[in-house]
């Protein structure tokens, strides 16, 4: 295999779009002002109430034929894409590497209601293109006509935070000149959200409550992110105005069990210090923390002592923007990443909704009643699934 720097690099990697679909808000400035809201109450899934596809597709039938999924994925693709401008890479060296960890589980489920109550003959020709995990990034890359690699991530709850960090290494190795990434989920149907019931997994309450006393588990969210990936030097000479950096990602596994978090987090350790080595950063280079915080007992325990052992003394703030989205699965690295970006555009932290009385047991700086102002520097992003897949991100501000 060819030297990637045979060509020059590594690539420092820009971010110069965003785009954003969650319950809390459509759009980056409706999704931060909703960050910033109260948090969830009574409730299983944090849904997209009333979602119209419509000003995404050009008719309804082709809406139609498109899971909910990816929907979201080209709503938040049509934001990140115009806030971008006019991208110059070419076609060929633009890629697509996006996430879920679901799929169209919708189409699925009703398909399979339709096969069980009216037969084979009934069950609609689009469910398998409908159904497939890889569709929301295969969308994606017709609608802009991409033509580099366009490849699907779907490991659990990390999977967004693995296709952004393998995103940027194809623009830092210099094998793509671009790349749209992200992920999109959406998974609360009856079925789902009965396996996560009876794992206990979910609230029983509800709430979705990071770090607190009193967790029991989270609620189920859904959405989309999409964040356009460039060579630095080519969007400075194109004028792009760059509104983020990507300076380290990793990627490791627990080995220790298909559902639970190794003790103490050491997985997760070891996945954090993965990261600040691939950026040159030391601990307390960090200066802000979104944690995966699911607010499910075991894994923010685990978490937070993971935090405490890389950081020592240092203790970064902290937040888990989940206390208002709820837990989007595959989605949620991608919406986190958002959320850090628009931390950002804004100088605060915002604060964990729903936690009020932090675990008295987790020795982490938690953000909580209220945005916390901050001076931006390079902050981390973390999420660890289900298979005991870990990611971690860590993005800085544009300079």
């Amino acid at each position: 295999m060819r030297n990637p720097f045979a060509d020059g690099g590594p690539h420092r990697v820009a971010i110069t779009g965003l785009g954003v679909v969650a319950p809390c808000g459509t759009g980056k400035a409706a999704f931060w002002q909703g960050l910033l809201g109260p948090g969830l109450v009574d409730t299983k899934a944090n849904e997209i109430a009333d979602w119209d596809p419509s000003p995404w597709f050009d008719n309804p039938k082709e809406a139609r034929r498109a899971d909910r999924v990816e929907q979201f994925a080209l709503a938040a693709a049509a934001e990140a894409f115009a806030q971008a401008g006019a991208l110059t890479a070419d076609k060929g060296r633009f890629g697509t590497i996006f996430a879920t960890g679901v799929g169209g589980l919708h189409t699925l489920e009703e398909q399979v209601g339709v096969l069980l109550d009216k037969g084979a003959r009934r069950v609609s020709p689009f469910l398998v293109p409908m159904m497939m995990a890889n569709a929301a990034g295969a969308a994606i890359s017709m609608r802009y006509g991409l033509q580099g690699p366009n490849e699907t991530i779907c490991t659990a709850c990390a999977a967004s935070t693995h296709a952004i960090g393998y995103a940027a290494r194809l623009v830092a190795y210099g094998l793509c000149d671009a790349v749209a990434t992200g992920g999109s989920e959406s998974a609360a149907t009856p079925t789902s959200l009965a396996g996560f019931g009876n794992m206990t997994a979910l609230s029983t309450t509800g709430a979705s409550k990071p770090f607190d006393a009193t967790r029991d588990g989270f609620v189920m969210g859904e959405g989309a992110a999409v964040l356009i990936l460039e060579r630095w030097d080519l969007a400075v000479s194109r004028g792009a105005v760059i509104i983020g950096e990507v300076v380290g990602a990793a990627s490791n596994a627990d080995a220790h069990h298909i559902t639970a978090p190794s003790p103490g987090g050491v997985g997760a350790q070891a996945c954090m210090r993965l990261a600040l080595a691939d950026a040159g950063l030391a601990p307390s280079d960090i200066t802000h923390i979104n944690a995966h915080g699911t607010s499910t007992p075991l894994n923010d325990a685990a978490e937070a002592q993971a935090m405490a052992e890389v950081f020592g003394a240092h203790r970064p703030p902290v937040t888990s923007t989940k206390g208002v989205t709820g837990h989007a699965l595959g989605a949620a690295g991608a919406l986190e990443a958002a959320a850090v970006l628009m931390a950002f555009e804004n100088k605060m932290i915002p604060p964990t909704a729903g936690t009020t009385a932090l675990d008295p047991a987790l020795d982490i700086d938690l953000v909580l009643g209220a945005p916390r102002p901050w001076t931006p520097g390079p902050a981390m992003s973390n999420n660890f699934g289900f298979g005991g897949h870990n990611g971690s991100l860590i993005l800085a501000p544009a300079r």
